[in-house]
């Protein structure tokens, strides 16, 4: 990673300069360091977790897990990290048999 000398956040590369993001200075890349970088590539649609409302959960793993609708023993579910790195994820849930949904943190 290369910092910004101005203000301090991160650069990325542009071509063949590094930009900051934030004050927008610009320098050419360091060469020697430009062996050390890493790209990553873009996500694509399929990384996606859809939790709000409209969202298709049929298709996705099944759990046992009760329904506090129905109290049916099945249910989609996905998983998403909603806090910060160091808590645990959050459980999303669809009811097979009637729809309902709800979550569950760890």
């Amino acid at each position: 990673m290369q910092f910004c000398p101005d203000c301090g956040s991160m650069m990325h590369a542009d071509g063949e300069q590094m930009v900051c993001s934030s004050c927008g200075y610009t320098e050419g890349k360091d060469e020697e360091l430009a062996a050390d970088y890493v790209s990553t590539q873009e996500q694509d649609e399929s990384d996606v977790i859809e939790t709000e409302e409209g969202a298709n959960f049929e298709g996705k793993p099944k759990a046992e897990a009760i329904c506090p609708e129905c109290e049916n023993d099945q249910a989609w579910y996905t998983i998403k990290q909603t806090g910060s790195a160091d808590e645990p994820p959050t459980r999303f849930f669809k009811c097979t048999e009637c729809g309902a949904r709800w979550r569950e943190y760890a």
